[in-house]
């Protein structure tokens, strides 16, 4: 039986496919294997009335970027399946649940990839810990297999995605080995502990996971450097007192689709009202000019690609210009690791979670398996090879180790 591995992500998804002969293959979109979780919702006059459209993946990007009407993005969908605070929201008055929008992506990446579930047996991946305050796992792993079950796949089974990234590393081990996985995604870290025995396949040992992940890394840098730019920190004067400018405002910035939430004719006016009497008024006319002309796709861009050549690196130049903005600011590796040295200590701690519930000492780990776009990070490696030695790291394929081991998962059961 065809296995198929689903690999659900805040930022990208994946498809892999494990044929009957025992190799595993990942569908492509456009020459990517990486289909952006991104939905793209506009209205079309049709008849009397007007109806919703949407795109999903690569074409949601394309149709927001060329849209000559009001859109809708919707991403980071998975941030919110375990928040019981989040039950629906309204896209131009149609009410959809958080389950109605993950199975219109679910249902295209299957179109996309001209991947037709029949028979197959279907495994796909879940976080440790779920994104969020206080986050109900149960809650977030009940809603993603209903969320499948909508786009016509009611009978799948939810796996780790760090125990997936192991299966997928297996594959490289020809003697026993007690390994870490880290999995880095776009908005959890999880991490597990797995025993490999020939001939006998993957035992895990212990798991633990956290909220903190590529997209808080980009944060950190729009908080240290864009934000003061667009007007954060300074002051208005609304009365005799100096207030500070309002700092909720800026907490869109690091997610550019929330930031396309707040170009209303009432929040630009209410910006462009404090600017009138700020410390700093050109900052805050720069904020409304950046979110009246929707430039939050490529702002998010130019600091994503910053943040991808400090792993090169010792300095990376921000550059972004549009809206009358211009930043061009050098920054350094060291000043990047300092900004997002709070969160690799949460990240430390939570390695020691997974080794404690799998009852592990460091010394006992032999390898260590990172996967996802953070792991490049040399600062998150660091952490690793000083814990448990350089020569025990390993790497590969990680944008696509998860499905690929979920596929895998799947072929044995």
């Amino acid at each position: 039986m065809t296995s198929i591995g689903i690999d659900f992500g805040t930022t990208n998804s994946v498809l892999a496919i494990a044929g009957d002969d025992g190799v595993v293959r990942t569908a492509r979109f456009g020459g990517e294997a990486a289909f952006r979780s991104i939905l793209c919702f506009w209205e079309e006059k049709q008849g009397a009335g007007r109806a919703l459209r949407h795109a999903a993946g690569p074409a949601a990007i394309e149709a927001w970027l060329g849209a000559a009407a009001d859109c809708r993005l919707v991403m980071s969908m998975k941030s919110y399946l375990a928040q019981a605070s989040f039950t629906e929201t309204r896209i131009f008055g149609r009410r959809h649940t958080l389950e109605d929008l993950i199975a219109l992506l679910l249902r295209a990446l299957l179109d996309v990839s001209g991947v037709a579930p029949g028979d197959a047996r279907i495994t796909a991946g879940r976080p440790v810990r779920f994104a969020g305050e206080r986050p109900d796992d149960a809650l977030g792993a009940q809603r993603l297999a209903a969320a499948f079950a909508e786009a016509g796949m009611p009978e799948i089974t939810l796996a780790l995605e760090p125990e997936a990234a192991g299966w997928h590393f297996a594959q490289r081990l020809d003697a026993e080995a007690t390994v870490l996985v880290g999995d880095f995604g776009g908005g959890t870290s999880d991490f597990s502990v797995l025993r490999y025995t020939p001939g006998r396949g993957v035992v895990s040992l212990g798991h633990a996971g956290i909220g903190i992940a590529g997209d808080v890394f980009d944060a950190r840098i729009m908080e240290q450097i864009v934000a003061p730019r667009l007007g954060k920190g300074c002051t208005y004067t609304p009365a005799a007192t100096p207030l500070p400018v309002p700092p909720h405002w800026y907490r869109s910035l690091a997610r550019w689709h929330l930031l396309s939430l707040m170009h209303t004719p009432r929040m630009l006016r209410e910006i462009r009202e404090v600017a009138t009497r700020a410390s700093h008024p050109h900052r805050l006319e720069a904020f409304a000019r950046l979110i009246a002309e929707e430039l939050g796709f490529e702002l998010n861009r130019a600091v994503t690609r910053a943040k991808a050549e400090l792993s090169t690196r010792d300095t990376a130049e921000l550059r972004f210009a549009g809206a009358g903005i211009v930043i061009e600011e050098e920054i350094s590796r060291e000043a990047f690791e300092a900004w997002i040295a709070p969160d690799l200590s949460r990240l430390a701690a939570t390695v020691d979670e997974a080794l404690a519930t799998a009852g592990t000492r460091p010394g006992e780990i032999s390898r260590v398996f990172l996967t996802g776009g953070t792991a490049f990070v040399p600062a998150v490696r660091r952490l690793f090879e000083q814990r448990f030695g350089a020569e025990k790291i390993a790497g590969g394929r990680e944008f696509l180790a998860i499905a690929e081991g979920l596929a895998l998962m799947g072929a044995v059961a």
